[in-house]
């Protein structure tokens, strides 16, 4: 199963009528993007919140404060573990979720409310995402707006983490809430799809792209919200038993 996800990929009607194709990327661009992500990490001793050339992070105007203020408490407290020598998680995977959220925060499609993404319990490596939007002529489409009327929640609720192996491990994630049936969601919630597995998986993709594919994938797996059923949460055993 091959799939093509493009960073800058929106919602909407006409995209999710086409088939996703992913091309794999060769082993040469998995090796430039280990030694790029090291080389930051040995020459930027401040740990800075961009990565990226040409950016300006103290543009205000780019971001709300408090995502602003979420990033420098995530820098500052990444600076003092590095300082201490008691760095929790990997350095490699906290520089790259640490652009990651950056680069969510100031996307169209959020700032659009597609999507929200917060962190757990200030960790950087959980992350609450809310999907808000799908395709609107889809059946999910019209069980979401009758979840807003009935319990007042918007969108389907995604809990993600992400390993110190990342971003050469894909992010394990699982539906909170609501019930779904289809979709290729799982009992107890986890989503299973090529692209969420080794196999599947690039270091190349973006967590944004992740969660346009993953709206893509549920519409095209024709997803329905099961109204009034509880479920049980999915240990990841089954996730690997089912889906790699």
């Amino acid at each position: 199963m091959s799939l093509q996800m493009q960073p800058d990929d929106r919602l909407g009607s006409n995209n999710y009528s086409n088939e996703q194709h992913i091309d794999d990327i060769d082993s040469d661009q998995e090796e430039e993007v280990a030694n790029e992500s090291e080389q930051d990490s040995e020459n930027d001793e401040d740990l800075p919140l961009e990565m990226d050339e040409g950016k300006n992070v103290s543009k205000k105007e780019d971001m709300d404060v408090e995502h602003l203020a979420t990033l420098e408490r995530f820098r500052q407290s990444h600076r003092q573990e590095h300082l201490k020598g008691s760095i929790s998680g990997s350095v490699q995977a906290t520089d790259r979720l640490m652009k990651e959220l950056r680069d969510i925060w100031r996307s169209e499609s959020f700032k659009n409310n597609m999507y929200s993404v917060e962190p757990v319990n200030d960790s950087l490596y959980e992350w609450n995402i809310r999907l808000m939007s799908v395709d609107p002529d889809s059946p999910l489409h019209h069980d979401l707006v009758i979840l807003k009327e009935k319990e007042g929640k918007d969108g389907i609720l995604l809990n993600v983490t992400f390993k110190d192996t990342y971003p050469f491990e894909p992010p394990f994630v699982r539906v909170v809430h609501p019930v779904i049936s289809g979709g290729y969601v799982l009992v107890g919630g986890a989503i299973c799809m090529e692209l969420l597995t080794k196999q599947g998986w690039s270091s190349a993709y973006t967590v944004e792209a992740v969660i346009m594919q993953i709206a893509a994938t549920l519409v095209k797996g024709k997803a329905r919200i099961q109204f009034g059923q509880t479920k049980v949460r999915t240990h990841y055993s089954a996730f690997v038993l089912y889906c790699f």
